[in-house]
């Protein structure tokens, strides 16, 4: 893979993503040195909450007008100025103005739950479509727990995926009742497509925390949030049992690109079909919070 295309979803074209680190990234995933070096060193937990402290440290603050101006990042989304943040992680997790992400009202509407670009499989087969082929989506993998994985046996795959400039705050795609998070742990695998595509098993070798929002309108909706390289933690912001809204806040990840899942039971919910269609041909679709991606049956 020479670089990374997406499906923009507003004027439906073919664009390039900017991706930080990319010629680092193409070496560890695609050349045999940098995969010694992958499994030696960078996949490991210690690496992430190391660089995720520096981003932590009032140092760090330098590095934000260069990464803004670098990636284009729309600041007057933000509840803050670019001068406001005491550190890269601070504005890493930054705010935005309601406005700037507008929930779809419709009762029907389950939305995104993060900004970034996403994949839907229905079925959680076809995957040949995106990933390389012959992979399978192992839930019991993914979700070490037999009666969740023949729950979403037969349903749909929601994989959005957040690069270093989204927003990296998620929230709720449904009103529900939320669970508690379940915490699995593990690597610190990078989820950009220069790695999942030939490495499906990322998901489930990553360090990850699930949930279950239960809705009056689409069933059961699991939402995971999946760490990556460089991601320093995932924190969840929510009250456990608790009724919660559709686009309300339910956490966040520190620095670096990560990933949200969702599993919809099988005839609960239809996928906006640009979604279905851009996934089969191969392409990522961009998505921000509250953007309708799918319409509940009941």
């Amino acid at each position: 893979m020479d670089y990374i295309e997406y499906i923009d979803r507003d004027s439906g074209e073919r664009r390039k993503e900017i991706v930080p680190g990319e010629g680092w990234l193409k070496w560890l995933y695609h050349n045999p040195l940098g995969k010694l070096v992958l499994h030696g060193v960078v996949k490991r937990k210690i690496i992430s909450q190391w660089y995720g402290n520096k981003m932590d440290a009032p140092s760090s603050k330098g590095k934000i007008p260069g990464f803004v101006k670098d990636l284009n990042i729309n600041m007057n989304e933000a509840t803050r100025p670019i001068d406001d943040y005491t550190s890269f992680n601070d504005f890493f997790i930054r705010e935005l103005k309601p406005e700037a992400r507008p929930v779809a009202p419709e009762p029907k509407a389950i939305v995104s739950p993060a900004d970034g670009k996403i994949l839907a499989f229905e079925g959680i087969s076809g995957l040949d479509s995106f990933f390389v082929k012959g992979q399978q989506f192992s839930l019991d993998s993914f979700l070490q727990n037999c009666m969740l994985s023949k729950k979403y046996e037969y349903g749909t795959l929601l994989i959005i995926r957040l690069a270093p400039a989204d927003y990296h705050r998620f929230h709720f795609p449904a009103d529900g009742n939320i669970t508690a998070s379940t915490l699995i742990n593990g690597d610190f695998f990078s989820v950009s497509p220069y790695a999942v595509r030939e490495r499906l098993s990322v998901y489930w070798e990553n360090k990850r925390e699930y949930s279950l929002l239960k809705t009056p309108v689409a069933g059961d909706i699991l939402l995971c949030e999946v760490g990556a390289t460089m991601v320093g933690s995932i924190e969840q912001s929510y009250s456990p049992d608790c009724d919660v809204k559709k686009g309300q806040e339910k956490g966040w990840f520190k620095f670096g690109g990560s990933t949200v899942i969702m599993l919809l039971e099988k005839g609960m919910a239809s996928i906006d079909p640009d979604i279905l269609q851009n996934t089969e041909n191969g392409f990522e679709t961009s998505i921000k919070v509250g953007r309708r991606i799918a319409e509940a049956c009941n």
